[in-house]
């Protein structure tokens, strides 16, 4: 089973952004040495608590502070800009960090209403717009249109030898079939939803099937809220001390709580229930100390 890390890059109490930002990164680069597969951000708009904002300018800064493990998006919000920016955003950081990339896909706001008309005056419109949005990035990223298309010539500079690898995120089945119309591979968001994260993503391989018969699946991983502790005693008390909106949340979604025992036996269930090689992990906690704690922990019984 592959493990991976999501991490919202969280301002946390007595904390300023600076140390926010170097957590991430830190963060990061105990991921690379434990031997998490990927590392992804997410972003965010006009959320005092949470750092990542322009997941693309930290995601250089990790980049280049470690050595192995995949980084990413988690997800780019495509309704807020234009694919040939993304697509050259993107494959700038393909050649810096080769066959480590990857650029997860979302239609999400990602902030208050406020902050999704600063950003994208005709937001629903440019949802309503997404799957058109996506195939054109996807052609950016692999200069596949035709000949006769306005942007046949538009190079988006820099050109790496290895693509980043495109993914697309989501709640629903909506998000699974337009990740398997354009084949691309898929990341179901189960810690931030009530629906049926088995049923979604049977439905993606079912679409997949359909438009290319036996030609191998793409990739496919979960995101779970994960809290581990030296016993769950230990892990259970970490949750009580969160903020009522965090613990709110998690009583909402799937989340696991426990030993590093308990939480393997629920991971490794989780991976045979949704038919899935790879679960990412988010980890929310009052301290940056319990995050690395709880990460450590995991990867020291799992990988």
């Amino acid at each position: 089973m592959k493990l991976s890390i999501l991490d919202q890059a969280p301002v946390l109490e007595n904390e300023t952004a600076e140390q926010a930002l170097k957590e991430a990164i830190k963060l990061a680069q105990m991921g690379d040495a434990l031997g998490y597969h990927r590392y992804w951000l997410t972003e965010h708009h006009n959320f005092i608590n949470l750092a990542s904002s322009s997941p693309e300018v930290l995601l250089a800064a990790i980049g280049a502070k470690t050595k192995r493990i995949r980084i990413g998006s988690g997800a780019t919000l495509l309704p807020h800009y234009k694919p040939y920016k993304i697509a050259e955003t993107f494959n700038t950081l393909a050649a810096l960090f080769p066959n480590r990339v990857d650029l997860g896909l979302g239609r999400a706001p990602g902030g208050s209403a406020e902050a999704t008309m600063a950003l994208s005056e005709q937001f629903l419109l440019e949802v309503y717009k997404f799957p058109e949005k996506v195939k054109e990035l996807k052609h950016f990223i692999h200069q596949t249109f035709p000949q006769e298309h306005q942007y046949s010539s538009v190079l988006p500079i820099p050109i790496p030898q290895q693509k980043p690898e495109v993914w697309i995120l989501g709640t629903s089945q909506k998000s699974a079939i337009l990740a398997a119309e354009m084949g691309m591979a898929y990341a179901f968001g189960q810690f931030m939803s009530d629906q049926s994260g088995v049923e979604i993503l049977s439905r993606y391989r079912e679409e997949w099937k359909v438009r290319y018969g036996n030609m191998k699946i793409s990739q496919t991983n979960i995101t779970v809220n994960v809290i581990c502790a030296k016993t769950t005693d230990k892990a259970k008390e970490m949750i009580s001390t969160l903020s009522e909106d965090m613990k709110e949340n998690m009583t909402q979604q799937k989340t696991i709580v426990g030993d590093p025992h308990v939480v393997q036996e629920e991971l490794e269930e989780l991976k045979e229930k949704y038919q899935t090689e790879e679960i990412m992990i988010n980890t929310p906690a009052r301290s940056y100390e319990e995050r690395l704690l709880s990460l450590q922990l995991i990867a020291d019984k799992l990988l």
